[in-house]
C-alpha cells in the first residue's frame, strides 16, 4: 500500500504535513503503521486540530510526496469523517473494518506495527528495530485483526491489522458535491370552452311547380243520317234556301288555389365528438456542465440536452 521507494522510513513521517487532493491541509502526521509483511508504512494517524486529541488514521495507498509534504488521493472531507481515535485509545476489530469500508479498501490478512520513537506494546513479542521501530511477530485473537493498545509517547500506538487493498474509485469520491437539474414537463388537459353558436331559421322561397289534372271539354261531331220516305211529308219547309242552327260547348277550365300545410317538423340537436389532436409547446429544462480551474470544460455525464 506504501508507495515503493518514498515511504520506506517510517521515522521520517512523524510530524509532516499531509494534504489532500486539491492541495488542502489536512493535518500533520501522529503515528505511523508500518506494514508486517513489506516493513513499510502503511497507515498513518492525521492530528487535524479538531475534536480534542484526537487523530485520523488515513492509508498511504496512492499518497506521494512533495518536499517535505505528503499528500494523499483523498478528499479532506473524507479524512475528517473517518473513525477517529485518541492518541492512546485501543482500537477494536470493528472499528478497522469500518476503516477499510470508509475507504473502499479490502482488508488481508497480517499485523501492522505502530513505529515510532517510543516502545509501543502489542499481543505478540517482538524486537526493537532501528529509530525505535517495533516489529510485531505474534497472532492476535482474531487473525487479521490487533487487539494491543498504544502506550504514552510521541509516536507510539498498538498494532493494528495489515491495512492491504485496492482504493474504489466510487469510495473515493462519496463526498462530491452535488447540483439537483430541474426540467418542465409538459401536461395537456382539455377544459370546455364556448366556441360559437348554431342558429335555426326559415325563409320563404318560390319554385315552380308542375302537375297534371285531368280536364274535360265538349267537341263537335257532325253526324249525317238518311231521312226514310215515309218521314219526309211530315216535315215542314222543305224549301231550299239558307239556314243554320247552333250548339255550346262545354269545357272544363284548371282553377289554382294554395293551402298552407305543416309537412315536418325540424330542430337541432348536440352530440360530442372526440378527435386526436396533436399539441405542442416549449418546455425548459436545465443543463449540467462542468469547468476546471485548469480549462477543462465539456458535458460528461450530461443530462438534459438533446442527446438525452
Amino acid at each position: 500500500m506504501s508507495a515503493e521507494g518514498v515511504f520506506d522510513n517510517p521515522s521520517s513521517l512523524t510530524g509532516r504535513s499531509v494534504y489532500d487532493q486539491d492541495g488542502d491541509k489536512i493535518g500533520n502526521v501522529g503515528q505511523v503503521y508500518v506494514g508486517d509483511r513489506s516493513g513499510r508504512p502503511e497507515w498513518v494517524t492525521v492530528k487535524t486540530g479538531l475534536f480534542g486529541m484526537k487523530e485520523s488514521l488515513v492509508p498511504l495507498s496512492g499518497a506521494r510526496r512533495a518536499g517535505e509534504d505528503i499528500h494523499v488521493p483523498y478528499a479532506k472531507d473524507t479524512v475528517k469523517e473517518a473513525p477517529r481515535l485518541e492518541a492512546d485509545e485501543h482500537l477494536d476489530p470493528g472499528q478497522e473494518k469500518q476503516l477499510y469500508r470508509h475507504y473502499g479498501l479490502t482488508a488481508a490478512g497480517g499485523i501492522g506495527t505502530v513505529a515510532g520513537t517510543a516502545a509501543a506494546t502489542g499481543t505478540g513479542t517482538g524486537t526493537t528495530g532501528t529509530a525505535g521501530t517495533r516489529t510485531g511477530t505474534g497472532m492476535p485473537a482474531d487473525p487479521g485483526m490487533s487487539t494491543g493498545r498504544p502506550t504514552a509517547g510521541a509516536g507510539a500506538g498498538r498494532p493494528m491489522a495489515g491495512m492491504r487493498g485496492s482504493m474504489a474509485d466510487e469510495k473515493a469520491g462519496a463526498h462530491a458535491e452535488e447540483l439537483i437539474r430541474s426540467e418542465e414537463q409538459l401536461h395537456v388537459t382539455a377544459e370546455e370552452r364556448e366556441v360559437g353558436h348554431a342558429r335555426l331559421r326559415k325563409v320563404v322561397v318560390t319554385e315552380n311547380v308542375t302537375t297534371t289534372v285531368p280536364l274535360s271539354h265538349e267537341e263537335v261531331r257532325v253526324v249525317h243520317e238518311a231521312i226514310a220516305p215515309e218521314d219526309r211529308a211530315g216535315m215542314r219547309d222543305s224549301r231550299i234556301g239558307e239556314a243554320q242552327t247552333e250548339v255550346t260547348l262545354h269545357a272544363d277550365q284548371p282553377v289554382v288555389s294554395k293551402e298552407s300545410v305543416p309537412v315536418e317538423r325540424v330542430r337541432m340537436e348536440t352530440e360530442k365528438v372526440t378527435e386526436q389532436k396533436d399539441v405542442s409547446a416549449e418546455v425548459r429544462k436545465e443543463q449540467i456542465e462542468y469547468d476546471t480551474d485548469q480549462g477543462d470544460q465539456g458535458n460528461r455525464g450530461k443530462r438534459g440536452g438533446t442527446g438525452r
